[in-house]
């Protein structure tokens, strides 16, 4: 990300000349270590870790965060220049605000130094883990849940060399820590996933079973040491660009180089179940709960799932961001009846919230302007998100004998987007774990819309059997996307009844 640096660089000596409300809550080097964070991305930043310091302003506690980078040392470097120091932009049509964040007591970078990492994970200061790495990095299988391990992760389960992968990080951090006696620990999943705690679970419980050279008895000690509560989290936070930084430099006088964008809602629901103890985040707004189940439900399928059918369809239709798609004539009148009549029929959601008034609130947020969350962005990485966003609740409608008509929609939005070009010809790209099938499937398959369908239903990988054996569905996709081939978006909705 080039940058001109033309201010003060953000950090300890700068502050005082920060407005008052601009200041950190919590200044970095007085509040001890006593969670490490695996993936120093923009979401953490914006979310666990504004929660994390309002926690501890609030109600005290040695809960500094260390945030780990598991590949990339820029924002190591450039967190660890500004003295662990970042700001939080907050975005509306009212304009923005703009606060210094100190939750991190530091930075470490884990491929040039897994062994540090280990340690961390080893000390007994620290009892919470939580993580945001994406759901490529657990290296699951979506549909079993089974451990899938790549080169890397077969050389981390062998031993022998350090840890290179998020598992076998966390597979030795906790041999180290069953070892030292170090206490008990929660290992907190803050990724968008299905059932994050299980799989967090079942991920670290496989590698565990699966290694070589640890410790006898660490399958026990794991058992009865290590939990991991699920979670619901939520704000949406694009990435950060040059001008991200320079509105910073703007609103403060001082260049952030770590510095990220959100809007102002935010919510995180969390099991609390934390054997060590944990921040008071219930002081900061953070949900408490037994069970993150139905609020993840509501989340996946009302947000989540209408902000893919946002940028599927926006893409195809030529729309940058978010916010421009949602102007596409017709638009939010086919979402309002994807939210009524397939997603708030699908789940029972959270005592007190109905699923509209959620898909309401939802559609208000994806029309903030000043959030410029492109439509390609949000498109990315389909594969894996489709499945818990939609196709669950196409499964679950259809279960239920019900029809899931503008579920469809969706699906076949994607599937004209994985083509590869868009409403006016404009190639369109395919970012994808999954790419390479996808690609070779449509390749091989026959050229029209019965044929794409027939393709990527194939793929197990990708639809699971219950959709993809399910004519009534395939019918509906079929006709969906012969609509969009045919007539475009704008036209498709515009005939949508």
């Amino acid at each position: 990300m080039a940058v001109t640096v033309g201010a003060s660089r953000l950090g300890m000596g700068v502050l005082r000349r920060l407005p008052v409300e601009a200041r950190p809550i919590v200044r970095p080097g007085t509040v001890p270590t006593g969670v490490v964070h695996l993936g120093l991305g923009a979401f953490h930043r914006a979310h666990q870790a504004v929660y994390t310091e309002a926690a501890v302003g609030a109600a005290g506690g040695d809960w500094g965060i260390v945030a780990v980078a598991p590949r990339s040392t820029a924002l190591v470097e450039a967190i660890a220049a500004q003295d662990n120091l970042f700001s939080v932009s907050t975005l509306s049509a009212d304009g923005s605000a703009t606060r210094v964040v100190g939750a991190l007591s530091g930075v470490r970078h884990a491929a040039s130094d897994p062994d540090a990492v280990v340690a961390l994970l080893a000390d007994p200061a620290v009892r919470v883990v939580t993580l945001t790495v994406t759901e490529k990095a657990y290296q699951l299988d979506p549909v079993t849940g089974r451990l899938c391990p790549d080169q890397q992760l077969a050389a981390d389960l062998a031993g022998g060399r350090p840890p290179s992968t998020v598992p076998g990080l966390l597979l030795r951090g906790l041999a180290a820590r069953a070892a030292a006696d170090a206490g008990p620990i929660a290992l907190v999943s803050c990724d968008n996933l299905p059932s994050n705690g299980r799989r967090l679970r079942g991920m670290v419980d496989q590698a565990v079973g699966q290694a070589l050279g640890v410790p006898a008895g660490l399958v026990d000690w794991v058992a009865g040491n290590v939990t991991c509560p699920g979670t619901m989290v939520d704000r949406i936070v694009p990435a950060s660009t040059p001008e991200t930084i320079e509105a910073v430099r703007r609103a403060l006088g001082v260049t952030d180089l770590a510095a990220v964008a959100a809007e102002p809602y935010m919510q995180w629901v969390i099991e609390d179940d934390f054997p060590g103890g944990r921040p008071g985040w219930e002081h900061a707004g953070a949900v408490l709960t037994d069970d993150a189940g139905p609020w993840e439900r509501l989340k996946l399928r009302t947000l989540n799932g209408v902000h893919s059918a946002v940028a599927y369809l926006g893409a195809l239709a030529g729309r940058e961001t978010i916010a421009d798609a949602l102007l596409i004539p017709h638009l939010t009148d086919v979402l309002r009846r994807l939210i009524a009549e397939d997603v708030a029929a699908s789940f029972t959601p959270p005592d007190g919230v109905r699923v509209v008034d959620y898909g309401e609130q939802a559609l208000g947020r994806f029309a903030n302007p000043a959030i410029h969350h492109r439509t390609l962005q949000v498109a990315m990485d389909g594969s894996q998100k489709l499945p818990q966003r939609v196709l669950h609740t196409i499964a679950d409608l259809r279960a239920a004998g019900r029809p899931a008509r503008w579920g469809a929609l969706v699906v076949a939005a994607w599937l004209r987007f994985a083509l590869g070009y868009a409403d006016d010809g404009r190639p369109l790209p395919f970012k994808d774990p999954l790419a390479g099938p996808i690609r070779a499937a449509l390749d091989a398959g026959t050229q029209s819309p019965a044929g794409t369908v027939d393709a990527i239903f194939a793929l197990r990988d990708v639809i699971p059997a219950e959709v993809a054996e399910d004519d009534e569905v395939r019918t509906e996709v079929i006709t969906w996307l012969t609509a969009l081939e045919r007539h475009g978006v704008e036209a498709t909705l515009a005939g949508a009844r």
